[in-house]
């Protein structure tokens, strides 16, 4: 495929994956319209990568925002005409026991992984049905998949995604629109970072690892490998981990 007029925008696109997959499709020519609520990471990425073709474009964003996702989209088209791909990215990782209740974890989780991802799709989805194109990926999890402890609320989100994006893979089925679930393992990146719960930390601190973890690179050569197959091919679930994971 020809990216050098195609336009993509990526929501948590300040660090791991999403700066990955910014610097995956900038190198292929495409413009990349970046967001996420770090200004200075954004802006530190445009500088980086503006020896390429692919023009960068940045856009802070809260993705638990409506309207600012709203205003992402529509800022994508004013910069562009349109957008092509939309990589709903953004995402947050709070592992915890349930009993400790951390009810505010728990709601930032739905609020990001589960609303910024309807907000992204309603926002760009009238759009793609005018052209009659485009494609919509979002980033899930293998905990999308199975369930394990401290993990329980994440799962909730990342199965939640992966329904959502089944759904709307139906929906427009009989369109040019093309859907696709990423659901990593681990990787290498800020998410358990936004772990407090310390007796979660402290069983991770424990745990014999057994396996070496993914490079953000890996996930974003998975959503090229997705968003790059010709027109009337739609990778809808792509499982990305480990290999002994």
């Amino acid at each position: 495929m020809d990216w050098s007029r195609k336009t993509v925008v990526i929501t948590g696109a300040s660090s791991g994956i999403g700066e990955a997959t910014t610097e995956r499709f900038v190198k292929e020519g495409a413009n990349v319209v970046l967001a996420a609520r770090r200004k200075d990471k954004l802006e530190e990425i445009q500088r980086r990568l503006s020896e390429y073709e692919g023009a960068i474009a940045i856009k802070t964003t809260d993705v638990t925002s409506q309207q600012e996702v709203e205003d992402l989209i529509q800022y994508a088209l004013d910069e562009f005409n349109q957008v092509d791909v939309l990589f709903n990215n953004a995402g947050l990782m709070p592992l915890s026991f349930m009993k400790n209740k951390k009810v505010d974890e728990w709601e930032r989780m739905v609020d990001v992984n589960i609303k910024g991802v309807l907000y992204g799709i309603g926002a760009v989805l009238p759009h793609m049905l005018e052209r009659n194109e485009g494609h919509i990926l979002t980033t899930s999890s293998v905990a999308g998949h199975e369930v394990f402890p401290t993990g329980a609320v994440y799962s909730g989100t990342k199965f939640a995604a992966r329904v959502i994006m089944e759904g709307l893979a139906k929906e427009v089925a009989k369109s040019n629109i093309r859907t696709t679930s990423i659901s990593p393992g681990v990787v290498d990146t800020e998410l358990l970072d936004t772990i407090t719960d310390e007796e979660t930390l402290d069983n991770m601190g424990k745990a014999d690892r057994q396996f070496t973890p993914l490079q953000s690179s890996d996930i974003a050569n998975a959503v090229f490998y997705a968003a790059n197959q010709p027109h009337n091919v739609d990778v809808n679930e792509v499982i990305v981990r480990p290999n002994n994971q």
